[in-house]
């Protein structure tokens, strides 16, 4: 099968997405999708978490002892079908909401 670059473009994202789907993964499944984004202080991070709960988003807050400028970690856990579109318009509203908090968007994970 060739790899169609509008559904699977050659980036991060689209690399991810592309390996699980020939590993077999069905892509169109709604699942839970984790999205991390650090911060460099526990009130940063609570504000954004504050932000999300707002927007009913479910959320984890955590200490991230891997990255001493970054320490405090919130993981969004929102439900979507699993392809590029989703994927990167939750991590742009991700990024555009948690800059003015001083937030560096980690990645996206899922099972």
């Amino acid at each position: 099968m060739n790899r169609d670059l509008t559904l699977f473009p050659n980036d991060k994202t689209g690399d991810a997405l592309w390996q699980m789907q020939q590993a077999g993964d069905d892509l169109e499944n709604t699942r839970e999708i984790e999205f991390s984004v650090l911060f460099p202080s526990k009130k940063l991070a609570l504000q954004f978490g504050q932000l999300l709960l707002e927007n009913n988003q479910k959320l984890s807050f955590t200490p991230f002892p891997d990255n001493e400028a970054l320490p405090w970690e919130i993981t969004a856990y929102p439900e979507m079908a699993l392809n590029y579109e989703n994927i990167s318009a939750y991590q742009k509203l991700l990024e555009t909401s948690s800059v003015p908090l001083q937030g560096k968007f980690d990645g996206f994970y899922c099972l």
